[in-house]
Order: C-alpha cells, then sequence, then structure tokens
C-alpha cells in the first residue's frame, strides 16, 4: 500500500491487552422506547400515545359514607395501617401489606404520638424546640399527604373516577381516614364485579352414533351378478 494513503483499518497486536467480557453481557435486552405503547386496561388492546382517558366516573360512595361498610370503618379507625396496607396489597400485588403497614404506622402512627407527648408535656420542652418538633410534624404530615395523594390518583386514573371531592393530596391532608376507607370501598366494589362477571360457556357437541343395517350382505357373499343395494337405513341418534 502506497505510504501517501494510510489504511483505514487498525492493526491487531499480540501485545494487545486482551478484553474481559461477562457471560450474557452481550445478550441483554434492548429497551426501545418506541415500542412501549399504552394499552387498554380491559382489553389490552393498543392506544395512540396521546390517548387520555376519560375521568368521569363517580365514585360508589361518597368520602363521609364510612358507615356503609363497618368493617372498614372500624379497622381505619383503630388501625388505619392495616386498611392502608390492605388497600396497597389489593392495587399492587406486588407490594406485601405487611410493608406498607409497618411504613404507615411509622410515619403517621408515630408522628401522632409524637404530637401527642408534645402536647402533653409542652411545658417542660423549650421554646425554640418545641417550634422545631411541631414543624418537624407538619411537614411529616404533608409528605404522607403526598404520597397517599398519589396512590388516590392511580386509583381514579385506573377506574376513571373523578377527582372527588378535591385534589387527592389535600383530601389524605385533611381527610386521611375517611378517604382510606372510600377507597378501600371502591376497590372492594370494582374487584367483586371483575369476580362475578358473566362468562360465555360453550357446551361441546353431543356425541352422535352412526347406525347402519346390520342385515346388509357383504361384497365377498354376493354371487356373480349381484349387486349390493343402492342405499341403506341410516339413523343418528344422540348419545
Amino acid at each position: 500500500m502506497a505510504e501517501g494513503n494510510p489504511s483505514r483499518y487498525v492493526k491487531l497486536t499480540k501485545e494487545q491487552a486482551p478484553v474481559d467480557v461477562t457471560p450474557g453481557e452481550l445478550n441483554q435486552p434492548v429497551q426501545v422506547p418506541q415500542l412501549k405503547v399504552k394499552t387498554c386496561v380491559e382489553g389490552g388492546q393498543p392506544l395512540p400515545a396521546s390517548y387520555e382517558s376519560p375521568a368521569d366516573e363517580l365514585w360508589t360512595t361518597g368520602i363521609c359514607g364510612c358507615a356503609e361498610n363497618p368493617n372498614s370503618c372500624w379497622t381505619g379507625l383503630f388501625c388505619p395501617c392495616v386498611l392502608f396496607g390492605r388497600n396497597i396489597e389489593s392495587f399492587r400485588e406486588e407490594i406485601p401489606w405487611m410493608n406498607a403497614c409497618v411504613c404507615h404506622a411509622i410515619f403517621v402512627e408515630g408522628g401522632i404520638a409524637l404530637a401527642a407527648a408534645t402536647a402533653l408535656f409542652s411545658g417542660y420542652i423549650d421554646p425554640n424546640t418545641l417550634r422545631l418538633l411541631g414543624e418537624g410534624l407538619l411537614f411529616t404530615w404533608w409528605i404522607c399527604g403526598i404520597y397517599n395523594g398519589l396512590f388516590r390518583e392511580e386509583l381514579q386514573r385506573k377506574y376513571h373516577l373523578q377527582v372527588s371531592p378535591c385534589d387527592p393530596c389535600l383530601v389524605h391532608c385533611c381527610m386521611h381516614w375517611c378517604a382510606l376507607c372510600q377507597e378501600h370501598r371502591e376497590m372492594k366494589r370494582h374487584l367483586s364485579d371483575s369476580a362475578l362477571m358473566a362468562m360465555t360457556v360453550v357446551n361441546p357437541p353431543l356425541v352422535q352414533k352412526m347406525k347402519t343395517d346390520e342385515n346388509r350382505p357383504s361384497p365377498s357373499s354376493l354371487k356373480n351378478g349381484d349387486q349390493l343395494p343402492e342405499s341403506t337405513n341410516m339413523e343418528i341418534q344422540p348419545l
């Protein structure tokens, strides 16, 4: 090759350090954003990228209808962490209810207990410390309201529910226990409707039996010149 035209290929030498390749490293799945499409929750059909599900369905019960389901009402009143864990597990099967229950007990019930203790012993606590505790408790309650509001927003999006009575985060900040009970009743109704959905049962056809005349002569028993009868008596009977 001429010296004026350098080669476009890289010359490999024995001194070049080998490249370590982990087994299976080159067989990893490739994420293609263009292949991720929205699908219908009920039927699974692909939807356009600009499609937004309508939020026009009414809630089955109101925010103050806790007495309509006494079981969830008493659970939400005395053990809201348990009711929250059940709601999370019903909505997301991959999250155990115990994990959500423990998180709710630490941040919500623990914060309420700390606020009660702070109010009880407020006379023995320095005012600056008392102010810091109050701000910390309000901030924690606000964060918990946002987290629970995000869950309520996903619930509304899945079942096409209206934003009622106001923003989901504000609902949990102001009426947390009532919101937990309402979400539990709503998911219970939708899950029961899915379980009792009418199904089309297709029964197999009846077994049919073909019967011929037993007195029909066989071809070997016929004499020369004889022919088989032109028609036979056949009958189809269901078993």
